[in-house]
């Protein structure tokens, strides 16, 4: 017979603990009701209905950052490089309800959006210009943002705005920024990285250029206008319903 001692047992008590630890968020409807009350105050400002605010699309069966449950209530709990903060005053169990009320939003995600998916590609690459400045599964511009996982990423409406009303939301990491150094010249690109000496920005050419803080006599970070331009005028209803559906299908093999 084996003797359990008193560190043995402990051990063996917090091992049976971590096994049953919770895995799966909550999907009962009271606490779906109590994560939702939670999402309105702690989440909505950013993220809206779940697919009409200024933050990623939360509408749809597949979370880039979250691709289980317990990776969702982490990320709930610790928040995300790039803007988003970490929960504030929330218990696990609170952290775990909103888990399983977001869940139920993307059980109500919409699979396909009107439009024609090979036209839109075709507005894309020709007429919107748009690979010029954003990469799809590696083929593109550097200049936008990376667009192979966008339609998880953003919903049917927020793509809508983005294309119509870039200045409605500036993504987080593309900031325009306007450079005048001593010897005159004038420079203008995304701020890629900045220290207290030196700005580094990918000007609109492509080009990387850093530039010493000494060596500049203005710099400007524009945060109210976003570098891509507005297709308010440029594309019809039609084209824009078009390219729509093409960005809604991009979701890097999910």
């Amino acid at each position: 017979m084996i003797q359990l001692t008193p560190m043995r047992t402990l051990l063996l008590l917090a091992l049976a603990s971590l096994a049953g630890a919770q895995d799966k968020a909550p999907s009962d409807p009271a606490s779906l009701a109590a994560g939702k009350k939670l999402y309105d105050f702690h989440c909505a400002f950013c993220h809206g209905k779940g697919d009409d605010g200024m933050a990623a699309n939360l509408v749809t069966p597949v979370l880039v950052h979250a691709p289980s449950d317990a990776a969702l209530v982490s990320v709930i709990k610790n928040g995300l490089g790039g803007g988003m903060p970490g929960a504030l005053g929330m218990t696990n169990e609170e952290m775990w309800q909103v888990a399983g009320y977001v869940r139920s939003l993307g059980r109500t995600a919409p699979t396909s959006v009107p439009g024609d998916v090979a036209a839109g590609k075709a507005i894309f690459n020709g007429k919107g210009g748009c690979a010029g400045c954003h990469m799809v599964a590696g083929q593109g511009g550097k200049l936008g943002p990376d667009l192979t996982h966008i339609g998880v990423m953003r919903s049917p409406s927020n793509l809508r705005t983005s294309i119509v009303d870039p200045n409605a939301a500036i993504v987080s990491g593309w900031v325009m920024t306007h450079i005048t150094t001593k010897d005159g010249r004038k420079l203008s690109g995304i701020r890629l990285s900045e220290d207290q000496f030196q700005i580094n920005i990918r000007a609109n050419n492509g080009q990387l250029l850093s530039i010493a803080k000494a060596d500049s006599t203005n710099i400007q970070r524009d945060l109210s206008k976003s570098s891509m331009p507005s297709y308010a005028k440029t594309l019809t209803s039609t084209e824009l319903d078009n390219l729509i559906a093409y960005l809604f299908t991009l979701r890097g093999g999910l």
